[in-house]
């Protein structure tokens, strides 16, 4: 193929049941249909707060051929939220349990908030979360960088161009002392204008994603990574996603 690129459409920002926004059809068999329906190749399932749906995707995921990356939609104390993606699924259970003693613990009402249903590979439920996922935890975002990057992670602030739960919309800047590489928005077309508001994102790679909470709502394959493999690693691509897009 000699210097030739392989473009992987790519998802990296979707919610399962067990986040208490997730429709119930989000399950992980359903996921990894749709995603192979949509044929998209690289996938991110990143639940409010826990990576505990992961494991049954890898599973499922493996059937048609997807690309999981392990993740989480992590909440900091300013309810900052950040897409948190590891190479290994062993990493993300690892910062689950230590999210999890940081999660500000409020009883779910699931007649209010949704159900928070964790599934294995067969759909069948095994356990529901008591405690309020959507709810903030005590690690703060200037801490988040370092933090997921001891756990092998990157750590990507989300949606930044939402007028809630962004690093802008509740920052109201990026701080000076950042260290993130990457970062998400949710409309393409915003990026340059984001740029020249924003400098520090000059010096960053901008990715797009769906931020689905229900099946339709799964990105179509319009949107690119581009690698010399048709199958990275997890690993490839996290130094990929560091990497800024020139």
């Amino acid at each position: 193929m000699g210097n030739s690129k392989y473009r992987l459409p790519y998802d990296l920002h979707m919610h399962s049941c067990l986040s208490p926004c997730g429709d119930m059809d989000m399950t992980p068999n359903n996921i990894a249909g749709m995603c192979a329906v949509k044929e998209l190749k690289i996938i991110a399932l990143t639940d409010h707060n826990t990576g505990r749906n992961v494991p049954a995707l890898l599973k499922t995921a493996s059937e048609y051929g997807l690309i999981v990356i392990p993740g989480m939609e992590l909440t900091t104390m300013e309810e900052v939220h950040v897409v948190c993606l590891f190479p290994e699924a062993e990493n993300l259970l690892e910062f689950d349990r230590f999210v999890y003693e940081h999660l500000i613990k409020v009883r779910n009402r699931p007649e209010f908030f949704g159900e928070q249903v964790q599934m294995d590979e067969n759909d069948e439920p095994v356990a529901e979360e008591p405690y309020l996922l959507i709810n903030a935890t005590d690690i703060t975002f200037d801490g988040v960088h370092d933090l997921v990057q001891s756990f092998g992670g990157l750590a990507i602030p989300a949606h930044l161009d939402k007028s809630t739960t962004s690093l802008l919309s509740n920052l109201g800047f990026i701080p000076p002392d950042s260290k993130f590489t990457c970062a998400e928005i949710k409309d393409p077309e915003r990026i340059d204008a984001l740029k020249e508001e924003h400098p520090y994102l000059q010096g960053c790679r901008i990715i797009t994603d769906s931020d689905a909470h229900n099946l339709a709502d799964i990105a179509e394959p319009v949107r690119f990574l581009e690698f010399d493999t048709e199958e990275p690693s997890p690993a490839e691509i996290l130094r990929l996603l560091e990497t800024p897009d020139r």
